[in-house]
């Protein structure tokens, strides 16, 4: 079964694009939905232009893309062609010497069953989008996701907007991200919304409430430090990897706490990190 994500127009697509990292290394499939705000916010921050038909390439491109440095033009990932090589003459064949009478080769052992075999996993990133994501519309409210019978883990909706966080919470369905937040609600189902935006206005934190009091789990995008954080990339990946633990979803996103304290500032751990 597939989870769903949603993105919403709120500032924080390295955050979607990290859990989207997250659900595909783990070989989970993916329906997609981006709200029209967010193509906008994808625009603004990365330079990619979203395509509800064409999707594939500027998703490979923003799943790829190092966090803080310009996203190349679609043109411009192409490999360059290769130069002509010079055609160089083979070498004259030389007649073979006579060959040593072979040795009988004795009898092979019997081999042993083989273990089944494990699922293959995409071997790349362009490999993983091909097979595990589908994208819908915002405007689609026949997608699969809008129907409870459609059957998912549930959704994450990452980043979530204030206005995202109030549609859902009052169950307003103006577009195919609320409505297939709703239906994980109503089916009880795991909702794992993440809300950027600081600070909260009264009528956002009671919208959080609801949500709570409806179960979902209101996961906002609050990094760690403990983990040994030494790059922006990092601490995004420790806010995805939070939100793939409230999703149940296992990952290697981040060090966890052991309960020793400066663990992660050793060498031999920086090192780990950094290799």
């Amino acid at each position: 079964m597939p989870w769903v994500v949603g993105v919403s127009g709120a500032s924080g697509t390295p955050y979607a694009a990290a859990v989207l990292r997250g659900l595909l290394a783990a070989g989970l499939p993916v329906d997609l939905v981006l709200s029209r705000a967010a193509r906008l916010t994808l625009l603004d921050e990365t330079g990619i232009a979203w395509h509800d038909v064409a999707w594939q390439q500027p998703l490979e491109r923003w799943l790829s893309a190092p966090l803080g440095e310009p996203v190349p033009d679609a043109a411009a990932t192409s490999p360059p062609a290769r130069p002509a090589q010079p055609v160089v003459p083979a070498p004259p064949v030389l007649p073979a010497s006579p060959a040593e009478p072979a040795e009988p080769a004795e009898p092979a052992e019997p081999a042993e069953p083989a273990e089944p075999a494990e699922p293959a996993e995409p071997a790349t990133l362009a490999a993983a989008v091909e097979t595990l994501v589908t994208v819908h519309a915002s405007g689609n409210l026949a997608a699969p996701t809008s129907s409870g019978s459609y059957r998912t883990h549930g959704m994450i909706v990452v980043p979530a907007s204030t206005a995202c966080l109030a549609g859902i919470a009052l169950g307003l369905s103006k577009d195919l991200l609320q409505r297939s937040a709703d239906v994980t609600l109503k089916e009880g189902r795991r909702l794992v919304v993440v809300p950027r935006e600081m600070p909260y206005t009264g009528a956002t934190l009671r919208h959080m409430l609801t949500l709570h009091d409806a179960g979902a789990v209101v996961a906002p995008a609050s990094p760690g430090f403990y983990a040994g954080a030494r790059t922006a990339a990092d601490l995004v990946d420790f806010v995805a990897g939070r939100v793939l633990d409230a999703a149940g979803v296992d990952h290697a996103l981040f060090r966890r706490w052991t309960g020793e304290l400066g663990h992660a500032r050793r060498p031999d751990q920086a090192a780990r990190r950094t290799g």
